[in-house]
């Protein structure tokens, strides 16, 4: 089972107003924008007292009946072993400098259907596991067809904290609202977010939902493994400490690393996390566009911050670290990854949503 986490909306029908203009994606997703109706509706909710408990399962109960329908066509269609299915969490607010991760889910899904390029991704995701070159690859897979993607819109963040939610709480929500794309069966949760503090729920709900711990691919400029950042046990910067704590992950392999610091290295050491640093890209490049994941656990987890990209390629991002990865050198790696399984500006938006289309080729079977 593979999973992806990338750096909008739940069909949301909770006394939310529809705005006139909606519009339809190629994959006949309806996408509507949170008016601020909505956004009133949820603190009354929560000037009225009625109980964070109800608002919860409330939230649960339309994620779930979102996602039966998905469920449901999918497996009427058939075919499918695995499908991607994005899920995004706009979450900013443990973001340490800027914030606008918060507002990425749905500039991504504007660039995954943007008019200037097709829905169609350059690898099959079957060559690498089926012992196929790059030059065997039959072709790239159609994201019009919901059995490779769907989309189940977005976790209402800001909207659940608004009624006085705390981060505790809000961290089961994520992990719940994971744990719903995975019952669904052959739907994958394909994360959008949010800063990287999502990543902590994300794995958490991955590891209790398959009973064991994954094998994680991060790519990043930053190992974001303080034990905690300016006093935030959920900071950005720290969401890979709380899951080798509790266990998740079995390998953590971070790539793209140039900006760590001694805490970083230490704690790397402490769990024994495999660091890849730019500095050292050049002698390291044939052992990571070769990597093996996933013998031994039941998944594997690939988080990808876009910070990982040289700014070059993607400037939109909270954290600019020159001297990161090329565009080709990410997608090298994406497609040559072997899985053993048991079966954002415009120009960043554009970059985000084509490392989704990989993914989400990767993903789906």
């Amino acid at each position: 089972m593979l999973m992806a986490c990338g750096c909008g909306g739940f069909v949301r029908v909770v006394a939310l107003q529809k705005k006139e203009d909606q519009t339809m994606s190629p994959g006949g997703v309806v996408y509507e924008e949170y008016c601020k109706e909505g956004i009133h509706y949820w603190q009354k909710l929560n000037a009225a007292n009625v109980p964070a408990e109800l608002i919860e399962n409330g939230q649960n109960r339309v994620i779930d009946a979102s996602l039966l329908l998905f469920g449901e066509l999918v497996r009427a269609l058939g075919g499918a072993l695995a499908s991607s299915s994005l899920l995004g969490v706009p979450l900013g607010h443990n973001s340490s400098f800027l914030q606008g991760p918060a507002f990425a889910p749905p500039r991504i899904r504007e660039a995954i259907w943007c008019g200037s390029t097709n829905a169609t991704t350059e690898e099959d995701g079957d060559s690498v596991r089926q012992g196929r070159t790059s030059s065997d690859n039959s072709g790239g897979k159609e994201l019009n067809d919901p059995r490779v993607l769907t989309d189940v819109g977005d976790v209402p963040v800001q909207e659940i904290r608004d009624c006085g939610v705390d981060d505790d709480r809000l961290m089961k929500i994520i992990s719940e609202s994971v744990k719903l794309v995975m019952e669904e069966d052959p739907l994958r949760p394909l994360v959008l977010g949010g800063d990287h503090s999502i990543s902590f729920p994300v794995v958490r709900a991955v590891s209790e939902k398959i009973g064991g711990p994954v094998d994680i691919l991060h790519l990043d400029a930053h190992p974001d493994i303080y034990h905690s950042f300016e006093g935030n046990k959920y900071s950005h910067a720290s969401p890979f400490a709380r899951i080798m704590e509790g266990g998740y992950a079995r390998r953590l392999l971070q790539v793209g690393l140039r900006s760590i610091t001694s805490e970083g290295r230490e704690q790397g050491k402490r769990f024994g996390v495999e660091q890849y640093e730019m500095r050292t890209f050049s002698r390291d490049r044939h052992i990571l566009e070769n990597l093996k994941l996933g013998e031994g656990v039941k998944g594997v987890y690939i988080s990808l911050d876009v910070d990982c990209l040289d700014p070059a390629f993607a400037p939109g991002v909270s954290h600019i670290e020159p001297g990161g990865l090329s565009f080709r050198d990410v997608l090298n790696i994406l497609h040559n990854l072997s899985i053993q399984r048991d079966t954002v500006d415009g120009m960043t938006a554009m970059v985000a949503a084509k490392l989704v289309r990989e993914l989400t080729a990767k993903m789906s079977k």
